[in-house]
Order: structure tokens, then C-alpha cells, then sequence
């Protein structure tokens, strides 16, 4: 594997022999190697979920990553028509394992290679989208779906016609006019942005007539953590309330005119039988929480 060395994965203390990684040299004998791993009882996933949780256990959580890492390369194998080295996407898939088993919760009632599933894939899409190409083909959750959507609906490489982009659009639900959008970033070419040669005075790129002055690296940093706290972030934050908190905050503060605008302290406090002085005191509570769950997402 690149970048990474996958014998650091290795348990020292497991539990059985078989849970050691051997040396690989090839992508070939680590999928081999990883393949032969024991996989988990429910039994024993629910013992080593609950050491993590409770104690952070370091070999625990090892040995709940070896023994998903061919969970890992079975997802990996869906994303090979993108023409991406395999071992990197396994890497990258192999981040999103230890971050589920880091967030894995045994009581729950799920097993980790349900939950684990979403991280893996996450991971490897944000690999994906960042070096597919030089110039990124989707910025926000819903562009980056439909990237993904309309690669796997591509039959070929020809130029989707009229009735194609309807019958996409309406097989993803999605409007004809953003199918067709992002089919034109799919089929763009990427452009040098310095001249080829230095041989003409005539030839010059995009480099010599282009200027962003409002791309300086912290401004668009900043910018684009702005836009993920307010999209993603509050929408967490918001997530981790109660019904009550959570009706109490959108009412208070996230309804617009077309809504009706905000409601009072005196309007919820009648909705809940409860004073308005208390409908404030749940309010302040409220927002506590989401500014630390905000912090932490940030």
C-alpha cells in the first residue's frame, strides 16, 4: 500500500495469531493477506466496541480494523472506472474504517460493516472529487451525488442527447437543466494555464488574462468554512436536539417570511403549556449545545 505501511494496522496484543498482517509487497498479496482475516462474532464486535467507547482501547480498535479491512477493498473495487490507482482508494477507504470504528456505538443494534459503509465510501468519494481532475467537477453535497448518479447512468462516452438528459434527470430526480450542467463539466478538457512554449509572442493562456481578486487562500478558506457551517454544520447541530429544543431554535430562529416569520417567546410558550421565562430558559440550553456541536464539527 502506499503512504502507509498496512503492517502498522497489526495487533500487537490480539487475540488470535491470525489477526497479524503480514509483510506484503504487492496490492496483489495485501488483498490476499487481508482476505484470510478472521471476521468478527457479533459477540466479540459488541466487547471490542464497548472497550473503545469506554476506554479507548488501541487494540481493540485494531483488531476491529483488521478484521474489516476486506470490507474495504470489496467497496474500493466500485470505483476502479474512475482511473485511480487501487491501492490508493483502498487507503483512502481504510481512513474512513478507523474513523467509523472511532464513532462506532455497539449499542446501537447495528453492526460495523453497515455503519462503517458510509465512512468508507465517503472517503473515497472526497479522494475521488480531488483528484479526478485539476479543477474540481462538484463543490456541494448535491453536485458531488450527482456526480457519482450520472457516472454510473453513462452508458458510453458520446455527448448525452435531449431525451437522454430527461430520462436521467427524471431516473434521479434532479432537473434536466442540472444533469446537463454537470454532464458539461464531465466532458470539459482541462486547459494549461501557462503557454506551451515560449517560441511565439502569440501564444499565451489563460494565465495572462485571468485574475481572481478575491482568491487569496485564507479569504477562500475562510469562505468555504463559513459556507460549511451554515449548510452542514447547523444542519448537525441541530440534529443533536431534542424535539422540543430543535422546534424552539427553527421557530425562534430559522423560519422565514413565507413561514409566517419567527414566533415569540408567548406564541411557543402556548404551544407547549409551559411560561414564556421557560421557553427562554430551553432556548439559551439549546443554543449552548449547538455551538458546542458546531465547535466539534468545525
Amino acid at each position: 500500500m502506499s503512504k502507509r505501511n498496512s503492517t502498522a494496522l497489526v495487533p500487537a496484543g490480539a487475540s488470535s495469531a491470525a489477526m497479524a498482517l503480514p509483510a506484503v509487497g504487492n496490492l496483489d498479496a495485501y488483498i490476499a493477506a487481508v482476505n484470510r482475516l478472521p471476521m468478527l462474532s457479533p459477540e466479540r464486535e459488541t466487547e471490542l466496541g464497548r472497550r473503545i467507547r469506554d476506554n479507548t482501547d488501541l487494540e481493540a480498535a485494531r483488531e476491529m480494523v483488521m478484521s474489516h479491512l476486506r470490507l474495504v477493498v470489496s467497496i474500493s473495487r466500485q470505483y476502479l472506472g474512475y482511473g485511480l490507482p487501487h491501492a490508493d482508494l483502498i487507503q483512502e477507504g481504510n481512513i474512513g474504517l478507523m474513523k467509523a470504528v472511532k464513532r462506532f456505538d455497539p449499542e446501537r443494534g447495528v453492526r460495523l460493516v453497515s455503519f462503517a459503509m458510509h465512512w468508507i465510501k465517503a472517503e473515497i468519494h472526497e479522494y475521488i472529487l480531488k483528484n479526478w481532475r485539476m479543477v474540481k467537477v462538484a463543490t456541494t453535497k448535491a453536485q458531488r451525488k450527482l456526480f457519482f448518479n450520472l457516472r454510473s447512468h453513462r452508458t458510453d462516452a458520446h455527448t448525452l442527447s435531449a431525451g437522454d438528459v430527461e430520462h436521467i434527470a427524471a431516473k434521479l430526480n434532479v432537473k434536466a437543466s442540472e444533469v446537463m450542467e454537470m454532464e458539461t463539466r464531465l466532458t470539459g478538457q482541462d486547459m494549461a494555464l501557462e503557454p506551451m512554449s515560449d517560441d511565439s509572442d502569440d501564444d499565451y493562456g489563460p494565465i495572462s488574462y485571468l485574475a481572481a481578486h478575491n482568491a487569496e487562500p485564507t479569504q477562500v478558506l475562510e469562505r468555504r468554512h463559513t459556507d460549511r457551517l451554515q449548510g452542514e454544520g447547523i444542519a448537525q447541530a441541530l440534529a443533536s436536539l431534542d424535539a422540543r429544543s430543535r422546534r424552539i431554535i427553527e421557530s425562534r430562529w430559522l423560519r422565514d417570511e413565507s413561514e409566517g416569520g419567527t414566533l415569540t417567546l408567548h406564541d411557543l410558550a402556548d404551544e407547549f403549556g409551559v411560561s414564556a421565562e421557560r421557553i427562554r430558559q430551553i432556548e439559551v440550553k439549546a443554543m449552548q449545545k449547538m455551538k458546542a456541536a458546531l465547535a466539534e464539527y468545525a
